[in-house]
């Protein structure tokens, strides 16, 4: 388990020869939020994969309080750790909510007993314990995103990667995640790195942004700096983005 900081150092990522990422070097510290945002195709999740081993480098590191991640595979990773959602969520649709959350913790070689209690305390925190031994083919999209959250917290991670958690959902079920999340660095003591386009939902979320376009960084730095980012706003914010926090 991590003490401290994932680092990504001038990471590159080719497909056929084309580069999906260039020189790309991201900082993230267990207790802050970051958010790494760009234009649809800017190599997010790409950044992603790269950090958490799904994808080859073509050159950079990552390391974990120092230590190189480049030779792991993904569940060595994730043993160091790292958890990660996906886009698309990935529920087991014939296990109830509570056995969901359950897969985690037990991949994680802790005992029955134990397990049942974690499992608990995060359906509660989560809102789902009403939902516990509904299938997870039956529930709404906003519960199926919390479950898939709760479930990448069962694992105990030192880092969550949260790859759009917030897409599909209506104004209250963001409102919603934004109250889970922004409690999690603390609650959990952990590092959050989230890529999402719902830019009220991340400028209020996070403490710091990352934006990536074609691949490469254009601009990272506190909220409001990278709000009023002139490349930032003509790439992906847009002219609003200095007046509103959209």
């Amino acid at each position: 388990m991590s003490d401290g900081r994932l680092r990504a150092r001038d990471v590159s990522v080719e497909f056929s020869g084309l580069r999906a990422l260039d020189g790309v070097s991201l900082d993230l510290d267990r207790g802050e939020i970051v958010g790494l945002i760009g234009p649809n195709g800017s190599g997010k999740t790409t950044m992603v994969n790269a950090i958490t081993r799904q994808v080859p480098l073509a050159g950079g590191e990552v390391t974990v309080d120092g230590v190189s991640l480049n030779d792991l595979k993904p569940h060595e990773v994730a043993r160091r750790g790292i958890v990660r959602s996906f886009q698309i969520v990935r529920l087991f649709d014939h296990l109830t909510v509570a056995e969901n959350v359950e897969t985690a913790a037990l991949a994680q070689g802790h005992g029955r007993r134990a397990v049942q209690s974690r499992v608990e305390e995060l359906l509660m925190e989560f809102g789902l314990a009403g939902r516990a031994d509904s299938l997870a083919s039956e529930l709404s999209y906003g519960d199926k995103r919390r479950v898939e959250i709760a479930r990448a917290l069962a694992a105990e991670p030192a880092f969550l990667i949260l790859d759009e958690p917030a897409a599909g959902m209506n104004e209250g079920e963001s409102d919603v995640l934004l109250a889970l999340l922004s409690a999690l660095p603390t609650r959990r003591k952990l590092g959050l790195l989230i890529i999402d386009h719902d830019m009220a939902l991340i400028m209020r979320l996070c403490h710091r942004l990352h934006v990536l376009a074609s691949g490469r960084t254009i601009a990272a730095g506190s909220v409001e700096s990278v709000r009023r980012n002139p490349a930032v706003i003509e790439a992906y914010l847009g002219s609003s983005a200095t007046t509103a926090h959209a």
